[in-house]
């Protein structure tokens, strides 16, 4: 059996914890399978970097960025393989481009193009444990790329979707997916078996889980994903197609995300192809929107919201105003003082009356909403930033997560 197993910042966050992912990498190659191990930089390790550069200017070179923050995964990596080498156990350190990651050019959040496995097969074949560099990869010009925050995740997944694994274990801090923030909702549960689906909705919706790319990747190949903790030998919940049992739980799980931004342009002429020229604009500097409204038109005039990222906010705000400009509108309004909150079921397909029982809840508590967007499978709403935890608290209680 081949297994790959990744294992977050907390999990290698010092000497000792990497001592004890290296036991349970040996615990995974006595059972006499195969092992590839994807690792992630010790924790708070990226920000560090990340405010080096910052200490020199807040605009670098998005190429040098990713060359200076790509070097803590090589850390972790070199020193889980030099544990496990002392411990007798034949392992060898790669980078992500040793291990044949090619990405696209997107520096500091690029995308997987194709892996080249034949290096792993080889040291994989000679019955070496293989430790790779997560978050990381190359360009076909040869310059270094990062895949974004969380992208570790979605290296092991794509190795494993490569490499054709059994199963792919992803290693963290807690014990699995569960029905809200553990630190926000005090009795919020575990959750065994979720569908690719709703976990892939949860994800993108700010559960801090599992990055949104890598589930897109396990869906993709079928590659069956266990988050689970380094700490404790629970099995964690499971990620996998879903099945007719999973379609009977209306909500699953309800996420929340502080780390979006509102841009209004207002007053924008109501005319064909407008809207095109701003997202255009936007998506030229890799910028993804996420909700977009557009107000009813009054007098050939129109007002258009959106959120992005707030990282992305002054990128973003100065591309607006730009094409504002252009296309003659009024002006241009931001709001970092905003939060998303979602609630997610498989089982909202077929029953009536959620959306109605979620605007309820939150009317009775004074929580406003700025905006709405729904799927088959979900339901999001934009709030103040400051009802964040009462809105995820209240909407817990009310769909009967904590039975």
């Amino acid at each position: 059996m081949l297994v790959v197993q990744k294992f977050g910042g907390t999990s290698m966050g010092s000497i000792d914890r990497i001592k004890h992912v290296a036991s349970r990498v040996i615990e995974e190659k006595s059972k006499g399978n195969d092992v590839v191990v994807v690792v992630s930089a010790m924790s708070g390790e990226t920000d560090r970097l990340i405010q080096l550069v910052k200490e020199i200017t807040s605009e670098p070179s998005e190429r040098d960025m990713d060359f200076v923050v790509a070097t803590g995964e090589q850390v972790s990596a070199g020193l889980l393989s030099i544990t496990l080498n002392s411990l007798g156990y034949d392992a060898v350190s790669l980078t992500g481009w040793q291990a044949g990651i090619k990405t696209d050019k997107a520096f500091t959040k690029a995308r997987i193009l194709e892996i080249d496995t034949d290096r792993i097969r080889n040291y994989l074949k000679n019955g070496k444990i293989v430790v790779i560099t997560g978050f990381q990869g190359i360009t076909e010009e040869g310059d270094i790329t990062t895949l974004g925050r969380g992208g570790s995740d979605t290296s092991a997944v794509a190795i494993a979707a490569a490499l054709k694994a059994d199963r792919c274990d992803i290693y963290t801090d807690v014990d699995g997916v569960y029905t809200a923030d553990p630190r926000i909702v005090e009795n919020a549960r575990k959750i065994d078996v979720i569908s690719y689906e709703e976990m892939l909705e949860l994800a993108s919706l700010g559960a801090k889980v599992l990055q949104i790319r890598s589930v897109e990747f396990a869906m993709k190949y079928k590659v069956p994903l266990r988050v689970r903790s380094t700490f404790t030998t629970d099995e964690g919940t499971l990620i996998k197609e879903e099945d007719a049992e999973m379609e009977k739980v209306v909500v699953r799980g309800i996420a929340h995300n502080k780390n979006e931004a509102r841009i209004t342009v207002e007053r924008v002429p109501d005319k064909p192809g407008i809207a095109a020229k701003l997202f255009e604009a936007l998506a030229e500097a890799n910028i993804p929107v996420d909700m977009i409204v557009q107000n009813v038109s009054v007098d050939g005039y129109t007002d258009i919201s959106f959120t992005v990222d707030k990282n992305d906010i002054s990128k973003a705000q100065k591309i607006t105003e730009k094409v504002a400009e252009e296309i003659g509108a009024r002006g241009v309004i931001t709001d970092d003082k905003i939060a998303k909150v979602s609630i997610v079921g498989l089982g909202m397909r077929n029953h009536a009356g959620v959306a109605g029982k979620v605007f309820d809840t939150l009317a009775k508590y004074g929580i406003n909403i700025l905006m709405i967007s729904t799927s088959e499978i979900k339901i999001s709403c934009i709030i103040e930033e400051k009802f964040t935890e009462l809105a995820v608290r209240v909407l817990h209680e009310a769909f009967n997560l904590d039975k």
